[in-house]
């Protein structure tokens, strides 16, 4: 189930280059890389890159990104079945699933050997692995397939992605070509059920021999995520061992479930798509209320959502549960039972993520009866159980009206998959919503139509006076493992009245997910005045949040690309002097962090940029190659010595993790672990933002925490941090709470100096908060802009007119003084805003070595 803080329950053929305009040659898609790429890998400097290796495919660079690694999933040396004897986990009589009557975590491996051996339908391949350590496992079943068939498949798949006008003539495509369909199970990992319901519906397709399952594993291709969230199953929790809602990563991909998930999809390029969760009374099934996401081709995508929903709603009602025998509402479908509350707006979902891979047809379902949280501690355990074994029915009916959707609709499925790529490819105009362009969908109102304008192309320039090259090169390899297509100039070139330098990136929006591009880049827009109330986020953007410079242009002439299959290196060191290390990015945070960890005498410049002596240049080129970043030339002196920083943290698991991402040396703190006597000694600052409040410590851990704050310094974010400021005294400041649901992204004023120097003059907001009457000695370092300093996202007033944007315009949002700094932001926002970490990153370095 969804969870909100509002009250109201409510996406080996290369089309290798496409005319564009103008005459101009431009790469659509990423082919082999040319001799020209490593000479432009540092336009803005003479000296050499540190790694001139040649460029790797797409794939594998997406791969190397990340620390752990997504299994190459398009093999087409081997045909179906792929068979494997999966080794077994140890027993483990703690896994919650066991009460419920459920499979727990270590009984799928064997259950999947067993489904193996029935066959030669089902084939298991290990997707990766969680933040546990757990295997995810990805069960394909379909009909027997020789290596040349599924290359001839690979072949169909890569056609229609990548020339869809031919693939929507080919006859292949028509006979030949089997639709894909991805069942997700279990991404909330005390939402069991699918898992289970999905194991039950393999075991029947395994050996069915009806003429009904026959046609239908000839004609598509099934994909399970048995369990997307192991870590989750096993302990009972929503998130999984980092302690991350998985449904809420796919944008930022920052945990290693979302990354095999955004794989599976990039792979396999379902045209359907399910998400198994729970719990809401009756069943329901999207699609949603609106609003619904602009970059959708929302047309194809509501065509065939509220068709496969009312088959859906049909076959969960037609089990025969009713509110008076079992406790089973009916089955609703937001969209048609529903005002608002309930939407598809942000990306951060998996159907909604899926859309832009070309899942035409994509659903959250919410199974009915609740057995987690509350329920699985204070019920019975035969209560649970009839509830799971109810829960497991009402999944296992969703899973058959879907195939049989997909049995009826499977050429139509296709063709439609295939027209938003081709949409994509010609830069043809979204067709907007109604009951002529979406015919046997009732009540479709001007409350459902939200188009976009598409840029001609996206310019993340490469120079001088551009921002850090660090996140260019992130945000680019961050584009590439999502399959968005990027290029890059073989030589300088002007457009709209400004010059780009040679080797700065272009994201043509003529390409086959340009909603994924488009959804990833843009601002967004400012949903406050349309709907009342959102799910969740209401506004990101990479454009604006990851730190890179990024510009929408109108044109896209004279410009000659070559095709990226990964970003260039940055990392950079100067031959000679002392050098310099810009805090604009966590890597560059990550990268000084390695160097204090070795004792290197760092100096930090009024600017916030770290001064390391030339003497350190083979740790400097050590740490350069590790991270990715560039240590310029500097004559600059003095600045402030810089220590090694170990913070106590009370803070969510996503500023946890972004911590820890910029190489701090953390330890987690609570109000439970002070009044238990910490030792302070340990630690030499304080970042709190949740779990510690000052009224709920003891009269010692109040001591011992103002004993530590008199000589060193807190870092606070948010309401819990403002309190704690007022209750250690450390700050004469007034904390104004802004609308607790609002979100989205703000602008923001800079005042410069050691924290906010260079900082982007856009953040995010959650639950937005501002400083007012600041007393003496009290610097602001950020203010929000004037006017309404909301750029995309929802934020309203609250009813009695406070609380709202037009308040918090020209209010400080960060401010500092000698043994604080302040956050009314949320720099660090489930490890997403990147181009923000820094911030957070100087604050602690300040007050560190005050």
């Amino acid at each position: 189930m969804r969870i909100t803080r509002t009250t109201s329950a409510r996406t080996v053929l290369i089309a290798a280059l496409a005319l564009g305009t103008a005459g101009s040659l431009l790469l659509a898609v990423p082919g082999p890389a040319g001799a020209d790429d490593d000479a432009v890998t540092r336009a803005d400097t003479e000296a050499p890159a540190l790694d001139s290796s040649p460029a790797k495919s797409p794939a594998s660079a997406a791969r190397q990104a990340f620390a752990e690694p997504v299994p190459d999933l398009s093999d087409t040396s081997r045909g179906y079945p792929r068979e494997q004897q999966l080794p077994a986990d140890p027993v483990n009589p703690g896994d919650k699933s066991l009460k419920l009557g459920l499979i727990p975590y270590h009984a799928i491996a064997p259950k999947l050997n067993a489904l193996q051996r029935l066959g030669d339908r089902v084939s298991v391949e290990v997707a990766g692995r969680s933040a546990g350590g757990h295997r995810l496992y990805l069960v394909t079943v379909t009909a027997l397939e020789t290596a040349p068939q599924t290359r001839e498949q690979t072949r169909l798949r890569e056609l229609i992605e990548n020339a869809p006008a031919t693939a929507a003539k080919d006859p292949r495509v028509k006979s030949s070509y089997k639709t894909p369909v991805f069942f997700n199970n279990n991404i909330h990992g005390n939402e069991w059920e699918g898992t289970d319901a999905s194991l039950k519906l393999v075991e029947r397709l395994a050996t069915a021999d009806d003429a009904r399952t026959r046609d239908l594993l000839a004609h598509s291709r099934l994909y399970f995520n048995i369990t997307a969230n192991p870590d989750g199953r096993i302990a009972g929790t929503r998130t999984n061992a980092s302690g991350f809602d998985l449904n809420r990563d796919l944008v930022t991909a920052s945990q290693p479930e979302a990354r095999a998930m955004r794989q599976i999809m990039v792979d396999k390029q379902p045209a359907v798509l399910l998400d198994l969760h729970g719990y809401v009374n009756g069943t329901l099934i999207e699609p949603t209320t609106p609003p619904h996401g602009e970059n959708y081709e929302y047309d194809l995508f509501l065509k065939h959502t509220y068709a496969n929903a009312l088959g859906m709603e049909a076959a969960v009602n037609g089990l025969g549960h009713t509110p008076a025998k079992d406790g089973v509402e009916p089955a609703q479908i937001p969209f048609r039972d529903q005002e608002e509350g309930w939407d598809d707006w942000p990306p951060v979902f998996t159907p909604q993520y899926g859309a832009f891979h070309g899942a035409v047809a994509a659903h959250t379902v919410e199974i009915p009866l609740q057995v987690n949280n509350s329920a699985y501690d204070s019920l019975p355990q035969a209560e649970l159980r009839r509830r799971s074994e109810i829960n497991v029915a009402v999944a296992g009916a969703a899973l058959d009206a879907t195939l049989d959707y997909v049995r009826d609709k499977h050429r139509t499925l296709v063709a439609d998959q295939i027209e938003v790529f081709r949409r994509g490819f010609a830069g043809a105009a979204q067709v907007p919503v109604s009951e002529e362009t979406v015919p046997g969908v009732p009540g479709i109102g001007p409350e459902d139509v939200y188009t976009t304008t598409f840029p001609r192309a996206y310019v993340i320039p490469v120079g001088g006076g551009r921002r850090s090259p660090a996140a260019a090169s992130r945000l680019v390899g961050h584009l590439l493992a999502g399959d968005v297509r990027v290029g890059r100039a073989t030589h300088s070139f002007r457009l709209s009245g400004r010059w780009y330098a040679k080797g700065s990136y272009v994201v043509d929006m003529r390409q086959p997910k340009r909603g994924l591009a488009n959804v990833l880049l843009a601002d967004g827009r400012d949903i406050s005045a349309e709907v009342s109330t959102m799910y969740d986020i209401s506004g990101w953007s990479l454009g604006r949040l990851w730190g890179a410079t990024v510009e929408p242009v109108s044109e896209l002439s004279a410009v000659r690309l070559q095709p990226v299959r990964e970003a260039a290196r940055v990392g950079y060191v100067a031959p000679r002097g002392d050098l310099r290390l810009r805090l604009d990015d966590p890597r560059e945070v990550a990268a000084l962090n390695s160097l204090l960890a070795q004792g290197v005498r760092v100096r930090q410049a009024a600017d916030g940029s770290a001064l390391v002596p030339g003497s350190a240049r083979r740790r400097a080129t050590a740490a350069a190659r590790a991270h990715d970043v560039a240590f310029d030339a500097t004559r600059l002196t003095g600045g402030t010595p810089l220590t090694r920083v170990r913070v106590a943290a009370a803070v969510t698991s996503g500023e946890l993790f972004a911590l820890r991402e910029m190489g701090f040396e953390v330890t987690p703190v609570s109000a439970g672990v002070l009044n238990a006597g910490f030792d302070w000694s340990v630690v030499n600052v304080l970042f709190v933002s949740a779990g510690l409040a000052y009224d709920d410590l003891n009269p010692a851990a109040r001591q011992a925490l103002g004993r530590f704050l008199d000589g060193h310094g807190l870092v606070g974010r948010g309401a819990a941090g403002a309190e704690l400021n007022a209750g250690a005294g450390l700050l004469p400041v007034k904390p104004v709470e802004g609308n607790g649901d609002a979100n989205g992204v703000v602008r923001v004023v800079n005042a410069g100096g050691r924290i906010t120097a260079g900082a982007p003059e856009h953040t995010f907001v959650y639950a937005p908060l501002w400083f007012t009457d600041l007393g003496p000695g009290v610097r602001v370092e950020q203010s929000y802009a004037t006017g309404n300093p909301l750029v995309s996202g929802h934020w309203r007033a609250l009813p009695d007119g406070t609380g709202g944007p037009g308040a918090a315009a020209g209010r400080a949002s960060v401010i500092s003084g000698p043994h604080a700094v302040l956050f009314g932001t949320e720099p660090l926002f489930r490890d997403h805003p990147k181009g923000e970490f820094a911030q957070v990153g100087r604050a602690l370095f300040t007050l560190a070595t005050r």
